[in-house]
């Protein structure tokens, strides 16, 4: 009894049985479970990393490693060679793969393997959740599991794909599939025969298009897809895709070439027609709102077209010698990127999230000045915004000094914080912080065009102009802000002989505002707040288009009995206008009011840091204690601290804008390291970019 555990646990640990006690069991007679599971033996002992014990390797005869190559290269030549010398062992191995192939359902494997299988996005995820937790059965006839637990590895699609034409010409023949078999000729026991095989193979194809054809005409026949394409259904080319493939597949053998090749041109014209139909679909959610599960469902009949051209491609032209090498290689791929959960989440909420950065993209181009016109229009606009900040700053001061409740005092700061954000967008003012998360989706709009040189440049002035922009955002609030929150002060103290805020409270103001302390870390967290208050005002702008609530209101019953037809017009008019700033400022206000609640209830503590708050914050401070303030270290390490939260929430909240935008558009990491060194030139040649709108250099002109 121990000795046969000790064998099975060195069993496992080689990965499998041996090679000679797996030929030893190759029976084609064999209950389907049973050959299955040899076939995943086999496939284990072909796929075993390199560095593992192995049996029948180099020690014991078996297989050397070629220097370079790839291990289960040798490790195939060797089976391949065993075989060529053992005829009764090859002919038995030979009918059990054959019967394997035969008695095994492909259809799941050529048509579902990386392409979803349910019809929504939230569907397939559970779906595939479910596939992860428990792993395909042998047991049922299903193609599809057993190349699952066949093919696990990243590089099981390369090594198959890399094989040379000797060896895939011994395994053609192993399996008799080439009437030139360099096979031994021996009597094999009853199982399908080599012809039986190639007609399963030739079956297996047609029929597997012919179910993602129906697949790709369910999908573009839906009311989803249907409704955003121009045109009569009969008109669409998903109408008449089925017909055209039947034409085609239906074709009997003495059918002239020519019109054989005029029916696949045909359905390949389909094809085109139809993935183009999916992009047309693609531009009118850019126009009129995403919706999650029309672009999965856009996708999922995007990656069954590409499948059915790779099946054409092998059927169509029976004389490719590695046409059956190729498309495993190519399911291998789908089965390790497609059928994952992760590349399901990262391939639909990427592709939302590319719709929703465009939109958000709309807004951002507003804060980007690109002239010296445009530049003094922002100075001052953000000169308004640190104007309202100003008194921002001292209702803070008498909603904390109330010492109400924390879920109280929340709430009146988050309505402050809200209030004032509103009033400086519908005055047209502008708050410097704000910027950076949606000019990040506006910038990297450019990226769709920078693989030219012109759309270089074009990205170069764009970031240049974002980051000039920014500066004179923030320093127009606080031009205003801190002279502005030091004289209100000012003016309590002469003429209501009392000031707003004590001399208590101001040294703890400036304290709280140190730069040794938590406050890098708080302007941080404000920071990712003010890009999640981007991302919810892009989901808000989508969701008001999407769902079109721009005609419910402007055509609505009851808004038209309230306000009259032009009214309601109007008012719809106004909404489009401003929901997605309406929906930022509000969520904005309410997270840097209630976050800081929230913290505290759970035991914690999360305080507020923004650099114009800040700013007013130190300018009241500074007038209730007098000016010998500026003479002690202590208002100076507020001074860096306000300092560092400015850098903080603009660069952190800019970042995570800017890398969410790149990552929809799939650039690559040298594409990317060859802007930011452009940008960086840039900077150098002229620094003084930054702060003012900089006209470039005219080339020399040549005599």
């Amino acid at each position: 009894m121990l000795t046969f555990l000790w064998r099975n646990w060195r069993a496992w640990r080689r990965g499998g049985p041996q090679l000679d006690v797996i030929l030893s069991n190759a029976d084609p007679q064999a209950p389907l479970a049973e050959r299955n599971l040899w076939l995943v033996d086999l496939g284990r002992w072909l796929n075993r990393p390199a560095g593992e014990p192995a049996a029948g390797g180099p020690a014991d005869g078996g297989p050397a490693q070629d220097d370079g190559s790839d291990p289960r290269h040798a490790r195939l030549r060797y089976l391949l060679q065993v075989l060529e010398r053992n005829p009764a062992v090859a002919a038995r191995t030979a009918a059990t793969l054959r019967s394997v192939l035969v008695d095994n359902d492909p259809t799941a494997l050529l048509c579902d393997t990386g392409v979803a299988s349910r019809p929504g996005f939230w569907g397939e995820l559970w779906r595939r959740a479910v596939a992860w937790m428990l792993p395909p059965t042998v047991n049922q006839g299903d193609m599809s599991g057993l190349f699952t637990l066949l093919f696990r590895r990243a590089g099981d699609a390369q090594w198959i794909e890399s094989l040379d034409d000797e060896t895939l010409a011994r395994v053609r023949a192993l399996l008799r599939l080439e009437e030139d078999s360099a096979m031994p000729e021996t009597d094999a026991p009853a199982a399908p025969s080599p012809q039986a095989l190639a007609r399963q193979l030739d079956h297996a194809l047609t029929s597997s298009m012919q179910v993602l054809i129906s697949q790709v005409r369910a999908v573009g026949l839906s009311q989803d897809i249907r409704s955003r394409l121009p045109g009569r259904v009969d008109e669409s080319p998903f109408f008449a895709l089925e017909d055209a493939a039947a034409e085609l597949f239906n074709s009997a053998p003495d059918t002239p070439h020519e019109v054989v090749g005029q029916r696949l041109n045909v359905l390949r014209a389909m094809l085109d027609d139809c993935r183009a139909a999916g992009d047309a679909v693609y531009e009118e959610l850019k126009r009129n709102g995403v919706a999650v599960d029309v672009v999965y469902q856009i996708e999922c009949m995007k990656l069954r077209l590409t499948r059915i051209e790779l099946l054409l491609g092998v059927w169509i032209d029976p004389t490719q010698r590695h046409r059956y090498a190729h498309l495993m290689a190519e399911l291998i791929r789908c089965t390790l990127a497609r059928s994952s959960i992760r590349h399901l989440a990262a391939s639909s909420l990427f592709q939302l999230a590319r719709r929703v950065m465009d939109r958000s993209a709309e807004t951002g181009e507003h804060y980007i000045a690109r002239d010296t016109l445009e530049y003094m229009d922002m100075l001052k606009a953000s000169m308004g915004g640190g104007f309202v900040v100003a008194f921002t700053v001292y209702m803070k001061f008498i909603i904390t000094s109330a010492h109400l409740d924390k879920w109280v005092e929340g709430l009146l700061n988050a309505l402050n914080y809200a209030g004032s954000f509103l009033v400086i967008q519908f005055a047209h003012f502008t708050l410097a912080t704000k910027q950076p998360a949606m000019t990040g989706p506006a910038l990297a709009r450019r990226l769709d065009a920078a693989y030219t040189p012109d759309g270089r440049e074009a990205f170069v002035d764009d970031t240049l102009a974002m980051l000039r922009s920014n500066a004179a955002a923030i320093a127009g609030n606080l031009a205003v802000v801190f002279p502005l929150a030091w004289m209100i002060q000012w003016l309590a103290m002469r003429f209501l002989e009392q000031p707003l805020i004590d001399a208590g409270k101001a040294h703890d103001t400036l304290q709280s505002l140190s730069f040794w302390g938590p406050t890098p870390l708080y302007a941080a967290v404000t920071g990712a707040l003010i890009w999640v208050s981007s991302l919810i005002a892009g989901w808000a702008d989508n969701w008001f288009a999407l769902h079109r609530v721009h005609d419910v209101m402007a055509y609505g019953r009851r808004t038209r009995q309230l306000l009259g037809a032009r009214g309601a017009v109007r008012w719809a008019a106004f909404w489009r206008r401003n929901v997605s700033q309406i929906a930022a400022n509000v969520s904005l206000g309410l997270m840097l009011g209630l976050l800081p609640a929230l913290i505290s209830a759970l035991g914690s503590t999360l305080e507020v840091r923004h650099v114009s708050l800040s700013a007013g914050q130190i300018g009241a401070a500074l007038a209730t204690l007098g000016w010998e303030l500026v003479h002690t270290q202590v208002f100076w390490m507020a001074v860096a601290g306000t300092a560092a939260t400015g850098a903080l929430n603009v660069i952190v909240s800019f970042a995570l804008a800017f890398n969410v935008a790149l990552a929809s558009r799939d650039m690559r990491r040298d594409d990317r390291m060859a802007l930011t060194a452009g940008v960086r030139r840039r900077i150098l040649r002229r620094p003084a970019a930054l702060f003012w709108p900089v006209k470039p250099r005219a080339a020399p002109v040549q005599s």
